[in-house]
């Protein structure tokens, strides 16, 4: 009777150890998922004008040398497109996620600063 409340005392923390490794497991692949990370050189930049609320870029990248198009809406990142502090050459790192067949960025900053 001993022997079996002992495994008991094992078998459970083991099970909930296995059961949490699991999920962490899984939710850091969706997690990895959701973003896409980017270093790559701004090649074009479109905004409709002066007081437009998105913008299009397009953005070489790096590693792969293939372009991706990118969408901007956070307003910091397009006053500094407004402004000239980001143009086009500039080396960029970015992170976008993909709704809807486009590429919407999350995260975008130049290399050397800004």
């Amino acid at each position: 009777m001993k022997a079996v409340r002992h495994e008991k005392r094992i078998v459970l923390p083991m099970a909930f150890l296995l059961i949490s490794a699991l999920c962490l497991l899984i939710l850091s692949g969706v997690a990895s998922a959701a973003d896409n990370k980017m270093v790559g050189t701004i090649t074009k930049l479109e905004m409709a004008g002066k007081d437009a609320k998105t913008a299009t870029v397009t953005l070489k990248d790096n590693d792969t040398q293939k372009e991706v198009v990118l969408i901007v809406n956070d307003d910091e990142t397009l006053d500094k497109f407004k402004d000239h502090r980001i143009g086009e050459g500039d080396e960029i790192r970015c992170k976008y996620k993909t709704e809807d067949g486009k590429n919407i960025v999350t995260y975008f900053r130049k290399t050397a600063g800004c």
